[in-house]
Parts: structure tokens; sequence; C-alpha cells
């Protein structure tokens, strides 16, 4: 059991680490903070989180700097989040406002979030077994040529031209377009594949092939989203805080590179506290972020969550902040998802 005092005086530490970017002492810490006790008491108390490994000595300097389990220790114990403020509210809603597809709302997010962090930011596309076909659109654009557009319910539209090679008349090019919504209107994009291995075309026999070639059109666009992607930003922001990671920034530098790294990471994440997963430093089993943190919330489409979003950094982070920005980042994606 730790004593209130003590943890005081940890969470004094973290902070002004987390300010200063210089080991804590006992002298500053009774300068700054008004505890009502004398430096030497302040000193018990720090020998106390040493001895629990809480905090340590990065040198033979008198100041400390708090471990993973310290860092672990603070943030479960934040009674509440740094609010954003009526500016930064106001910055999101203008920096999400009028998106034209799922592509650019994600593209804006994740720049958004880069931006308020200061850290590397990262957003997960929505995974197939989440997703629905919402409408298919077919577009003369040529004698020979149509527009197949797939538009899934959570957002993202995909086009893609297809040469049939021969003429259509725009009554045939409706007729199958209602016969693909028909058939695929709600369907989650892991089911399309079976849903047209079957379907049937009242077509005349030189249209058949048109359709067929349109069907094979809508599985490569589906075949598109079946891959599992994460859009990142802000990767200047480690390189601006090099000196936070012990050693070298390489390790980290490349785990970012990893998709499939980074997906498995955030899809283990599940919500905790304050409504965000955080891993810090050794927590991360992936060795190359061991000395990283990782924020993570989910953003949702008709009430279900549908992928995830969050920042890596360096341990010595702003939490309170960084928890704040990806949770009301996570709130807005889910909002203009749902316009």
């Amino acid at each position: 059991m730790i004593p209130e005092r003590s943890l005081e005086v940890l969470r004094a530490i973290v902070q002004d680490y987390i300010v200063s970017k210089e080991p804590v002492g006992s002298k500053s810490l009774v300068e700054r903070h008004a505890f009502g006790v004398s430096a030497a008491t302040i000193r018990n108390d720090m020998a106390f989180l040493e001895d629990e490994e809480l905090i340590h000595a990065p040198h033979t300097s008198a100041g400390r700097v708090p471990t993973d389990k310290g860092y672990r220790l603070f943030v479960d114990r934040l009674s509440e989040v740094k609010p954003l403020n009526s500016s930064e509210k106001l910055a999101i809603e203008h920096f999400m406002a009028g998106s034209a597809d799922l592509d650019e709302t994600l593209s804006r997010t994740v720049r958004l979030l880069s931006q308020l962090t200061n850290q590397v930011a990262m957003v997960q596309y929505p995974t197939l077994g989440k997703s629905s076909i919402r409408q298919i659109e077919l577009v003369t654009v040529g004698d020979t040529k149509v527009l197949l557009i797939l538009i899934t319910d959570s957002g993202r539209i995909q086009q893609h031209v297809i040469e049939l090679g021969v003429h259509i008349d725009l009554t045939t090019i409706n007729a199958i377009k209602g016969r693909l919504n028909e058939v695929l209107v709600a369907k989650p994009l892991n089911a399309v594949a079976e849903a047209l291995a079957t379907v049937k075309f009242e077509l005349q026999p030189q249209d058949q092939l048109s359709a067929a070639t349109i069907v094979s059109g809508v599985l490569e666009l589906v075949a598109a989203n079946r891959q599992d992607k994460i859009i990142l930003a802000g990767a200047a922001n480690l390189a601006r805080r090099e000196e936070d990671f012990p050693g070298s920034i390489s390790p980290v530098l490349e785990a970012i590179e990893e998709q499939v790294v980074l997906l498995k990471l955030i899809t283990e994440m599940q919500a905790e506290q304050h409504g965000v997963s955080l891993r810090i430093g050794r927590e991360n089993t992936y060795e190359g972020l061991t000395s990283a943190s990782v924020v993570v919330s989910g953003y949702e489409n008709q009430g279900s969550e549908i992928a995830k979003l969050g920042v890596i950094g360096p341990t010595r982070m702003d939490y309170s902040s960084n928890i704040a920005s990806v949770r009301a980042v996570a709130r807005y994606l889910t909002k203009a998802l749902g316009n």
C-alpha cells in the first residue's frame, strides 16, 4: 500500500519531468509544490518510491525520473483528463468538416491527431468483417465504359472504370445495377463473393458477358477493402524528441513502419480507464516499442466499433492531454461517419 503523500510526490515528479525534461530533486519539489513538509521528508518519500521501482536515478545526480511502472500508476490514478479548450474543439470541427469520402476523412483525422498531440498518429481503416455494402452505382462514361462505384456503410467510396469492349445501353446498365443492389445491399463485405457466385441476370445473351465483367469489377473493389491497413502521420515528431528514447530511436521508427505489428497491437488493446487503452514502455510486447507509449481509442459507425485510432510517442508524454485528444478525435470521427 502506497501512502497518499508518496502518491502525491510521484504525481509531482511525473508532471515536473514531463514539463522540464530534467530529473526531479527533492528541493525543486518542495519549491514547486505545497506539500507542507520538509525536503528531508520528501527525500524519504522519494526513497520509498524508488524502493517500489516507481522512480529511478538516470545517473548520479540527486534527481529522479519515473519508471514505466511509475507512469502506469500515475495514469491509473488520473481522476480526470485535461479537457480540450474551446479553440481546440472548434479546430477539430472545422478540420473534419467537408470530407468527401472515407479516405479523405481518415487522412484528415490522422493529420489532425498528430497536430493536436505532437506525436505519431495512426488511424486504422474499418475492418472487412465490420463493413457492409450500402450501394452500388453504375455510370456510363463512354460508349463502351462504365464507372463502377461501391459505397460501404462505413462511408468508404471506391470506384473503378470498367472497359466492357462493347456498347451497352442505359436500360441494360440500370438492370445490372438494380440486380446488384438487390443482391448486395446490406451484405457484409466478406459475404459478397458467395452472393455473387450464384447471381443471375435476366439479360440478352450478348449482355451477359458485360454483366460478368461488372461482377468481376465488384469483386476487385471488395478485395481492396479486405486489406486491413493503418495510415500514419507525424513521424517527424518522433525525430524531434529523439533524446526521449534511450539508446536509439531506430527501433521505434522501424516498428511504426510495420503495419502488421501495429494492427496486431491495436487489435489487442481494449478500452480501459477514460475510454482509451494505454500501453507504457515494456508493457508493449513488441521489442521496438519498449521505450514508447501507445494510446488507442475505438471509433464507431451505427453504434458499433469499426476500427481504432491513437498515438505513439515517448513514455515521457503528457498523458492527460493525449488521452483527451485521442478520445475527442475518436468521437468526432464517429460523428463524421454518422453524417
